[in-house]
């Protein structure tokens, strides 16, 4: 989806770990710029400002203009980037041209709505299984996300890509048949968890060293008969 935004960048004349290290005491992040027929640009942005976009409703499928200092002006989408583990702040970004005029591939979100009947009404577990589906449309056409109602779902039945509903020039790349959710019947075992926690524990059964003494001690008699014989 695309968004009246303007990221600044500045052109980066050197590359390598120390340079990336310069850059990030300085509150900036190494980026590169490509796609679209052009050459690929190394540049330094603000990791605060795509944070925020990466934050936002629409996520890395937000595209954006990015205003590189004494270049160019393009509109551009986050492919790719990579996050310091313990600081959780953008270390790299990948930003790709996009051409307003060309169909892409993207992964849209799916969000749920409703609590299923089968749940409420038979017990039943509802499971989602997909999370995201991949689509192909025109940059302008890329919805914030896919809202599935679950609502009338019963026990056996399941939502499937093929479902969704799309706008006009939006096609499905994801396969049709792939389940979004479904509500499954909780497994036997899990349903007679709570019987068996109620019934009265077995009787421990008897030593085996207790059965052993007692055959010792009987086998001890006759012994000591021999030997007060002798």
């Amino acid at each position: 989806m695309r968004r009246d935004i303007t990221i600044q960048a500045r052109p980066r004349n050197q590359r390598g770990k120390n340079e990336a290290r310069r850059l990030r005491a300085t509150g900036a992040a190494p980026a590169v710029l490509y796609g679209a027929g052009g050459d690929s640009v190394p540049v330094a942005v603000s990791p605060k400002e795509l944070t925020k976009i990466l934050n936002s409703s629409t996520g890395h499928n937000t595209i954006f203009n990015l205003a590189v200092e004494g270049g160019e002006n393009v509109p551009v989408m986050i492919v790719d980037w990579q996050n310091d583990p313990i600081k959780e702040t953008l270390l790299h970004i990948d930003l790709k041209r996009i051409d307003l005029n060309r169909r892409l591939r993207v992964k849209v979100p799916i969000h749920h709505t409703g609590e299923p009947k089968g749940v409420k009404l038979q017990g039943g577990l509802h499971e989602l299984i997909t999370r995201e589906v991949e689509i192909e449309c025109l940059p302008d056409q890329i919805p914030e996300e896919f809202t599935v109602d679950v609502s009338e779902l019963m026990i056996g039945q399941s939502i499937r890509a093929g479902d969704l509903k799309l706008e006009e020039g939006v096609r499905l790349v994801s396969a049709p048949d792939s389940v979004i959710s479904h509500v499954v019947a909780l497994k036997a075992e899990e349903a007679a968890a709570p019987a068996a926690e109620g019934a009265a524990p077995a009787a421990p059964a008897e030593p085996e060293v207790i059965k052993k003494g007692k055959k010792e001690e009987e086998g001890a008699a006759p012994a000591e008969e021999k030997k007060g014989k002798k």
